[in-house]
């Protein structure tokens, strides 16, 4: 094997020198002596020990992204977009799926702080847990006190620099638009209650039906994932409008109207939330809330990049797009 006295043996330089040149250390070497030993670096095959470039550099050239179910496409979204942005950075991702169990994610930033990763993302809802939130702030505190990075796509609480995306708004608009369809009896499959993301659009749907003077929805809880919305379908009344509270359970409440023989939409309006790229080939085609998950991806990478002072917070609107699952009563 190649070694690092091989390459500077045949640079006719120091092994200093060549350290600083290869594991990527903060202090310069001039121009020709780096040009020397990365010739002989490439003749000899020499590849540098990443180990030994964290200890020159203070940190690695690794991004750590922690989501909480990386096969819903809400998730794939969001860490595809940080992964194309982290490449045009020349750096390298590591992906941890939390299963939505939140010691598992403190795990995961621990482990993280451990390696010495330059970034860590964290992409998914708060839980409301006040004991557990702040362990997850403590963690991610002592991480920053080391010089971590961080940045998160979810609710504001962390301290960190953060892309909220607008749910309560996008859900309140989503029900306004729906209302002015002409349906006036809605059901909301509402997920965990625990689970903020899910509380929050919710409860922005269900206040915009008050302040039009439309009933309370009827709101069904579940598992915040497709069979979740595959059962909680079974309980929707006699509602002529049903609001998922992600795209995922849309199409579980989908599949189950479809085999009990409930048309779509016309026995029964459904909408969801998040507009997921599997939308495309769903039939009927999905009323939702678009959020450009991909561009909120990219962006938290670069606030934990690039912010050096403060706390960012920037809000995602989103987009109520109409398609063929949802009937026009009027």
């Amino acid at each position: 094997m190649v070694t690092l006295e091989d390459v500077a043996k045949q640079a006719g330089v120091s092994l200093a020198t060549a350290s600083r040149v290869l594991n990527g250390s903060t202090r310069q070497v001039g121009a020709a002596l780096r040009v020397r030993v990365e010739r002989a670096a490439d003749e000899l095959g020499y590849r540098a020990n990443t180990a030994a470039q964290t200890l020159a550099r203070g940190a690695s050239n690794v991004i750590g992204i922690v989501v909480h179910d990386l096969t819903d496409p809400y998730f794939a979204a969001l860490a595809d977009g940080a992964m194309r942005a982290a490449a045009g950075e020349r750096l390298l991702v590591m992906v941890g799926t939390t299963h939505r169990d939140p010691e598992q994610e403190i795990a995961y930033v621990s482990a993280l702080h451990a390696q010495r990763v330059r970034a860590v993302l964290l992409a998914g809802s708060r839980v409301a847990d006040p004991e557990v939130t702040g362990r997850l702030i403590a963690e991610l505190d002592s991480y920053r006190a080391g010089g971590g990075r961080v940045a998160c796509v979810g609710q504001d609480m962390l301290g960190a620099n953060t892309v909220a995306p607008a749910n309560r708004e996008g859900a309140a608009a989503l029900a306004r638009a729906l209302a002015g369809l002409g349906h006036t009896r809605f059901a909301v499959l509402a997920g965990p209650p625990h689970l903020m993301t899910a509380a929050d659009r919710c409860a922005g749907f269900a206040s915009a039906l008050r302040e039009l003077g439309l009933p309370e929805p009827l709101v069904v809880h579940g598992p915040f994932d497709r069979d979740g919305g595959y059962a909680a379908a079974q309980r929707t009344g006699d509602a002529t409008c049903v609001f998922a509270v992600n795209d995922v359970m849309a199409v579980g409440a989908l599949a189950a109207y479809r085999e009990r023989g409930v048309r779509v939409p016309q026995d029964v309006s459904v909408a969801g939330f998040d507009d997921i790229a599997t939308l495309r080939d769903q039939v009927p085609a999905l009323t939702t809330v678009r959020l450009p998950l991909k561009d909120m991806g990219a962006r938290a990478l670069e606030l934990a990049l690039t912010t050096d002072e403060g706390v960012v917070v920037e809000q995602v609107a989103g987009e109520v797009v109409l398609r063929e699952s949802v009937r026009d009563l009027r």
